[in-house]
C-alpha cells in the first residue's frame, strides 16, 4: 500500500474527541471542497483564533497561514480597525438594500473609491457576496448587453482549462477543473474552454515561450472561428491563474489574447478575485499585463474576507447599453438581498484605507525578490519540478521524477500528504492536486518570509521521505 494510502487509512480510523468542536462539526456541518467521509471519521482542523500571519487551532497549535485563508486576508488576522468599522456601521445602519432605487452612504462611497482606484475606464460597480456570484452576474450582464444590441446569437463564453471562476452553475461552468464538473452536469453548453497558458507543462519540445503564447492565441482564434464569431460573446480569464495551480502566463500572452478578442468583438472579463489589491506587485494585475477589460471581477482582498463581498466593475460603454436596456424593461432584474451590504461596504472602505495608509500594496514589489527568491530555491528539492509565482503569489509543482517531470499517478496523491505534513511543521499550505500554493497576508515581513520558507523546506524534505 502507498504511504499516503496508509496514512489516510490510519487517519480514517482515528477517534474524534466526542466533547470537541471537531465532533460537533462532523455531526452537522457539510463542508465545501472536502471529503465528507474523512470529516465524519477524522474531524476537521478547528481554527480558533488568528493574529497577523498566524492562526491557532483549538488545541493551541500555532500555524503560519501561508494561504491567507483562501487567498484573502491581505491585512492579516485580528485587524482591529476592520472590527471597529463593522461595529460602527452595525450601530448606525446594520442593513439596507440597493433594490428599487434605494442606497446608503457606504455603498456610494465605496463605488466611487473602487472606480477611481481601479481606473482602466471602469465607471460603475455592481455588488455581490462572492467572486462566484460576481462572475455569474457578469455572464448575465453580457447576455443582457448583447440582447440590448439585438445580437441574440452572441452568447457563448470562452474560458480556459484549469481556470477557476467560482462554483455556481454559470461560474462553475467557467471553471475549467474537472473536479468542479464531475457529477454536477457541468459545464453548461454556452461555455467553452481553450488551452491553459502553462508553458512548463504544455510547451512543446523546441517551442519558445513566445511561440507558445502565439499558439495559445491561435487556438483561441481557431475556436472562435469554429463556433462563429457572431456567437462568441466574451473571454473570461484570471490575469494570473489561481486555484487551477497558480499559473503565470508568458509575458506576451495577454497582448496576443487581447488582440484576438478585439478582432472578433469578444468582450474581456478580467477575474482579479485573487490578483487584485496589490497581490501581484501592481494594484491590479490588468496593469501588470496591459489588459484592457470590459469587466473586472473583485472579491477576497476587497474586505480581506472579514465579511463576504464581491463586485463587478464595468466600463462606461458597457454600463450605458445595460442602463438603457433597464429602461426598456423598467428595471435591471438581477441582484442579491445583500448586494452592497452596508457593513461589507464599511469594512471594504476601511480595508482599502489600511492598504493605502500602510503602503501594503507598495511593499509587495520590495518583498517580491525575497519571496520569489526563496520560492525559486525550492526547485533544488527532489520533489519539485517547477516553482512559479509573481508578487506575493507562489507555488511549486510536485513531480514523481525530477528528470522527466513525470507527474504523480494519480494526480493528487502527493499534494494532500504534504499539506498534512505541513500542519506538523506549523504551516498551512494549499494543495491543488500536486501543486502546493502560498499566498501570505500582505503584512508579512522579510523575517516571516524566511520563516515560512524554512518550514516549507522541511515539509518537502519530510514529504520526500514519506513518499519513498
Amino acid at each position: 500500500m502507498h504511504v499516503y494510502s496508509k496514512l489516510r487509512k490510519i487517519k480514517m480510523t482515528e477517534k474524534i474527541n466526542p466533547n470537541s468542536y471537531a465532533a460537533l462539526d462532523a455531526a452537522h456541518h457539510f463542508h465545501p471542497y472536502s471529503n465528507a467521509r474523512r470529516i465524519e471519521n477524522q474531524g476537521p482542523m478547528v481554527i480558533e483564533k488568528g493574529k497577523g500571519i498566524k492562526v491557532w487551532d483549538d488545541q493551541g497549535n500555532e500555524y503560519i497561514e501561508a494561504m491567507s485563508g483562501l487567498w484573502s486576508v491581505a491585512v492579516g488576522f485580528g485587524e482591529d480597525r476592520l472590527v471597529q468599522a463593522a461595529k460602527k456601521q452595525l450601530e448606525t445602519l446594520p442593513y439596507y438594500h440597493s433594490f428599487t432605487h434605494k442606497s446608503h452612504p457606504s455603498v456610494a462611497e465605496l463605488s466611487q473609491k473602487l472606480t477611481k482606484m481601479v481606473g482602466l475606464g471602469m465607471t460603475h460597480v455592481h455588488y455581490t457576496n462572492s467572486g462566484s456570484e460576481a462572475n455569474d452576474s457578469a455572464m448575465k450582464m453580457i447576455w443582457y448587453y448583447n440582447n440590448a444590441l439585438n445580437k441574440p446569437k452572441k452568447k457563448k463564453i470562452i474560458s480556459r482549462l484549469k481556470a477557476y471562476h467560482g462554483i455556481t452553475i454559470a461560474s462553475g461552468s467557467l471553471t475549467g477543473i474537472p473536479l468542479m464538473h464531475n457529477d454536477f452536469d457541468l459545464p453548461i453548453k454556452e461555455v467553452l474552454h481553450t488551452m491553459c497558458p502553462h508553458y512548463w507543462r504544455e510547451g512543446k519540445d523546441g517551442e519558445t515561450e513566445e511561440d507558445f503564447a502565439t499558439r495559445c492565441a491561435n487556438e483561441l482564434e481557431d475556436l472562435i472561428l469554429k463556433e462563429d464569431p457572431e456567437t462568441v460573446a466574451a473571454f473570461f480569464g484570471e490575469p494570473v491563474m489561481g486555484a487551477g495551480g497558480l499559473i503565470v502566463p508568458p509575458k506576451t500572452y495577454w497582448k496576443k489574447i487581447q488582440a484576438v478578442c478585439k478582432k472578433y468583438e469578444v468582450m474581456i472579463v478580467a477575474d482579479e478575485v485573487i490578483n487584485g489589491f496589490g497581490r501581484t506587485g501592481k494594484p491590479f494585475a490588468c496593469e501588470l499585463y496591459g489588459i484592457e477589460p470590459d469587466f473586472i471581477i473583485l472579491s477576497k482582498q476587497i474586505t480581506s474576507n472579514y465579511i463576504p463581498m464581491g463586485a463587478v466593475l464595468m466600463t462606461d460603454k458597457v454600463y450605458q447599453i445595460i442602463a438603457e436596456n433597464s429602461v426598456k424593461n423598467n428595471l435591471y432584474g438581477s441582484g442579491f438581498t445583500s448586494s452592497g451590504h452596508p457593513v461589507a461596504c464599511a469594512v471594504a472602505l476601511e480595508n482599502i484605507r489600511i492598504l493605502e495608509e500602510d503602503g501594503l500594496m507598495e511593499r509587495v514589489p520590495l518583498l517580491e525578490p525575497i519571496f520569489q527568491g526563496r520560492l525559486k530555491e525550492l526547485e533544488e528539492k527532489d520533489l519539485v519540478g517547477e516553482s512559479r509565482g509573481v508578487g506575493l503569489l507562489g507555488a511549486v509543482e510536485l513531480v514523481k521524477d525530477k528528470e522527466t517531470s513525470a507527474a504523480f499517478d494519480p494526480i493528487g496523491s502527493a499534494g494532500p500528504l504534504l499539506t498534512d505534513i505541513g500542519h506538523g511543521e506549523g504551516l498551512i499550505l494549499r494543495a491543488i492536486g500536486d501543486v502546493l500554493a502560498v499566498c501570505p497576508p500582505l503584512i508579512i515581513t522579510e523575517d516571516e518570509i524566511h520563516e515560512l520558507f524554512d518550514r516549507f523546506e522541511r515539509v518537502l524534505d519530510k514529504g520526500l521521505e514519506a513518499l519513498k
